[in-house]
């Protein structure tokens, strides 16, 4: 029987939006910033996870969010803090020119005395892209705008199989979309396309079965879901070697810190004071850029880390200074027990870990099956050591073990006629066996 043809896309009804938000209602996740069904969402808490969760996975996200409206309730609230205390709340979500853009937004929002409702007016607030303006506008004032993340992407390259790869696609993918958006729950639709991009659509191995549109997608029909979306390979820079310096004060345990820069990467964060980070880095030169004249000592092991554009290595080196050590100018000593308070990103907090806990470098495993040593023999080993006449120690005497001696073989039975004539004899004891004669000279075997 021959092979049914696969299904021309071309003739399927295209994706519906009733179909996906049916799913949705059946198999919608809680998250903290989510409004359940019937509440009214909080644009505050809409705004704040949409920052939060660009670049940075809803795991990575949770805690964060939570810590962060315990601190800063309100938008208020978060207008009216130092910008220290924003950064270093922020610490460990990184890209952290989001933070200070979060922080910029929250005083224009409080100014104004509430956030815009329009996808237009959100965009001309810091930070908000096109992305971030769309999803608030959706979730939380129910506008029809198309709410394209990575997700999205995903899931509508797929549907409709766009063959133009990222990010050159980006305006095919956002119009496709918005074609889709309904008008009575836009704000429900963003957030179902981004769940079924998160569960169902994945990256790798997607659950076309439980998918509401298995039907519709155009790469499931044949059979190339996996080769979408389509991207450009972009190269990753070259390695990146530097030096930490972490000096600590003996009597209360604080560190030498500085703040970076506004401007580049890590802008406004703190960190222990180091060098620049280059591919030709020459490690054995670092101690010119130490910050102070110390005992420092180099540590083992290096602390690694990934930026998007490029790999990172950097060399520690720690050292004791005293109470009395004047403080660097730009330069702080902060408490041990106060670090968590200082705006320290995920690499610096690698970098006072091993400080504090140096790790070794892990040895590198062999390729290919280990080799097995062969089994110790000292006797071979000693008989085969050079002569020397200076050896104290005689070398051990082997002798060859001499072959059994053949059994002798048995005598014939006597005849009847030897018993009647012999006479009859005492009972004697049986025989020993008779020694082997030594030679003169041989020696006694023990």
């Amino acid at each position: 029987m021959p092979p049914c043809p696969a299904p021309d896309p071309g003739s399927a009804p295209g994706p519906r939006a009733d179909d996906l938000l049916a799913w949705y209602d059946r198999h919608r996740r809680v998250l903290p910033w989510r409004a359940l069904a019937g509440e009214t969402p909080d644009p505050y808490r809409v705004w704040l996870s949409e920052v939060m969760l660009q670049q940075t996975t809803i795991a990575a996200v949770r805690p964060y969010f939570e810590r962060f409206l315990t601190r800063f309730p309100d938008v208020d609230a978060l207008a009216n803090a130092p910008e220290e205390a924003v950064m270093s709340a922020w610490a460990g979500l990184g890209y952290y020119s989001r933070a200070r853009n979060l922080h910029a937004c929250a005083k224009a929002v409080s100014a104004a005395g509430r956030f815009p409702d329009t996808a237009e007016g959100l965009r001309k607030l810091p930070g908000i892209g096109a992305y971030t303006a769309g999803a608030i506008a959706a979730i939380a004032f129910e506008r029809a705008e198309a709410a394209v993340d990575g997700n999205v992407e995903r899931v509508l390259s797929r549907v409709f199989a766009v063959e133009a790869p990222l990010p050159g696609s980006r305006p095919e993918i956002r119009r496709l979309t918005q074609a889709l958006v309904p008008h009575d729950r836009p704000g429900d639709f963003a957030q179902a396309l981004m769940d079924l991009g998160a569960t169902i659509c994945t990256p790798k191995r997607p659950a076309c079965a439980l998918c509401p549109w298995m039907l519709p997608c155009q790469a499931r029909a044949h059979g190339t879901q996996d080769t979408f979306p389509r991207k450009i390979k972009v190269a990753k820079g070259a390695l990146r070697r530097g030096a930490a310096f972490v000096a600590i004060r003996s009597g209360d345990e604080a560190v030498l810190l500085r703040t970076r820069p506004p401007e580049g990467l890590l802008g406004n964060m703190a960190e222990p004071p180091g060098s620049a980070w280059e591919p030709d880095y020459d490690v054995a030169a670092a101690l010119l850029d130490a910050p102070i004249d110390a005992r420092w000592k180099r540590l083992p092991g290096l602390v690694r880390h990934g930026f998007t554009h490029f790999p990172l290595e950097l060399t520690v080196f720690s050292a004791r200074v005293a109470l009395s050590t004047p403080t660097p100018p730009g330069m702080r000593f902060t408490p041990r027990a106060a670090l968590d308070d200082e705006p320290l990103p995920g690499l610096m907090r690698k970098v006072l870990a091993h400080a504090f806990d140096p790790k070794p470098e892990p040895e590198k495993k062999a390729r290919g099956r280990p080799k097995k040593e062969p089994p110790a023999m000292p006797l071979l080993a000693a008989m085969e050591a050079p002569i020397s006449m200076e050896d104290p120690e005689p070398r051990p005497s082997v002798r060859a073990v001499p072959k059994p001696r053949p059994k002798p073989a048995p005598e014939p039975p006597p005849e009847m006629d030897d018993f009647l004539d012999a006479e009859p004899e005492a009972p004697v004891a049986p025989a020993r066996a008779r020694p082997t004669p030594r030679r003169p000279g041989a020696a006694r075997r023990r």
